[in-house]
């Protein structure tokens, strides 16, 4: 059986993206938000909210407790300041809030504490969720 390591990261994503459609919802002002503040423009894909929510399940599989500022960082991008050097900015919290929500309501990730550590890491049927796209 295949797992998700051994899987084209892309058709994965792309596969978990379009079952996510049926679990959760994009809020009405997906379509007009930036992902952070360095773009300029909203995304054009209109189904970015769900490749997004797939990639953070992605992600919480593979790293383990993750927060929303861990998150942040790795979606950060540079933005494009002409003639003046490029700067890092992290992406937007809010978005990725409410897609952690919305994944612990569809009872894929749970909250964990270890020590002073917080994050969400997934649940058993969070995992088989990834397994079986992952064939």
């Amino acid at each position: 059986m295949a797992t998700i390591f051994e899987t084209n990261t892309n058709a994965l994503i792309d596969k978990t993206a379009g079952e996510l459609k049926k679990l959760i919802k994009a809020p009405e002002y997906s379509m007009y938000v930036k992902t952070g503040a360095g773009k300029e423009r909203p995304p054009t894909d209109k189904e970015w909210y769900y490749k997004r929510a797939a990639s953070i399940l992605r992600s919480i599989y593979l790293r383990g407790a993750v927060g929303v500022n861990k998150l942040k960082i790795k979606y950060a991008n540079k933005k494009n300041k002409g003639m003046e050097g490029e700067r890092v900015y992290k992406a937007s919290g809010k978005i990725i809030r409410n897609i952690l929500q919305q994944l612990e309501k569809a009872e894929l990730i749970k909250q964990v504490q270890k020590g002073t550590h917080k994050g969400r890491i997934l649940t058993n049927k969070g995992k088989g969720f990834l397994d079986k796209l992952s064939k």
